[in-house]
């Protein structure tokens, strides 16, 4: 029996030492110690033995036993470490070589014209203001001086949401809710935003565009001071020393309304395809605040005076980098966003 149990172990630790899966492991353990193995063939012979004999036979087996787990057991360590090396080896990663280059994104030219507005306003001590998307007649009509049935809401008769209630025409709704937040006091303010109109969508229209619209109220505000800032506004956009010129137009929120030209920047006032010979470009509206807007709003007409413009941000943008087609801007086309 000693020689049997010398023998197995021998046969254990060779078997053991050449296997090379947990899997293949744990059959050798039960081939060698489990309740049909070899070991157990010799232990089903000691009810034949002698008492001594069985106890002698009994501590071989225990040695038997111990010697193979730790076998078992330091070579599953050893299948397991490779495991580990070989998983490393494979998944290694090279940080010598150059990383992969992430896309960074940049702003939309609308908004690129947007913050160019608001860095030149603020910096003449004007402050943001937006308001909702969703407005009251009361403010996109009537506290703007134009009435219901004044023949002037015709071309902005647009989105209604209920009787009372549509998608603004124009950001000049902000400016009513300031000047009533003022409460009779000196105001100064440029409102960017989204505006609906029902226009054909073509080259030139969209059903939703973009305006920045200014305000200003006090006390001594006169058109020169307007012309002052819409000059300013000019060589903000444009980056040059450009003349602007005011023609006489109607706004019902305004009185006396101007439409407002820039010295064609591409041609300097020659004449060019861009101003179509004309040697100037239209970029806005504005005008000197009607008396009654004021009134509506709780201001002494006598005391204050004040101007507003609007000017389209697209038309803005497609002046600057000459865009020919407004529907660029919202159709995600990274081809074209990409210049920017």
């Amino acid at each position: 029996m000693k020689d049997q149990l010398e023998k197995l172990t021998e046969d254990a630790f060779c078997e053991i030492e050449h296997v090379e899966t947990i899997h293949d492991l744990n059959e050798k353990k039960a081939s060698f110690l489990g309740k049909k193995s070899k070991l157990q063939e010799i232990m089903s012979k000691m009810k034949d033995l002698t008492a001594e004999a069985r106890k002698e036979l009994g501590l071989l087996a225990n040695q038997f036993k111990i010697k193979v787990e730790e076998k078992i057991e330091t070579k599953r360590k050893e299948i397991e470490d490779k495991a580990v090396l070989k998983k490393l080896e494979e998944e290694k990663i090279d940080v010598t070589l150059p990383g992969k280059k992430i896309k960074t994104g940049t702003l939309h030219p609308l908004m690129s014209i947007i913050e160019e507005l608001e860095d030149a306003f603020i910096g003449m001590g004007y402050q943001i203001k937006e308001g909702p998307e969703v407005e009251e007649d009361l403010y996109n009509f009537e506290m703007l001086n134009l009435p219901k049935g004044h023949p002037a809401r015709e071309m902005q008769d647009s989105f209604y949401i209920n009787e009372t209630t549509l998608l603004r025409t124009h950001t000049s709704p902000v400016q009513a809710h300031t000047l009533l937040e003022a409460k009779g006091k000196p105001v100064k303010i440029i409102c960017p935003g989204k505006v609906y109109r029902r226009d054909a969508d073509d080259a030139t229209h969209s059903h939703q565009f973009m305006q920045c619209e200014g305000l200003v109220v006090g006390e001594n505000v006169t058109m020169a001071d307007l012309k002052g800032t819409l000059t300013h506004l000019a060589h903000t956009i444009f980056k040059d020393e450009l003349e602007i010129r005011f023609r006489p137009s109607f706004f019902p929120f305004t009185e006396p309304s101007v439409e407002v030209d820039v010295q064609c920047f591409k041609c300097k006032g020659k004449g060019c395809s861009l101003c179509k010979g004309s040697g100037w470009i239209e970029i806005l509206g504005a005008g000197m605040v009607h008396p009654n807007v004021l009134e509506m709003a709780g201001y002494d007409r006598n005391k204050y005076q004040g101007f507003a413009f609007g000017v389209g941000i697209e038309r803005i943008a497609m002046l600057k980098y000459g865009i020919d087609d407004i529907r660029q801007f919202y159709i995600n086309d990274e081809r074209f966003l990409k210049q920017f």
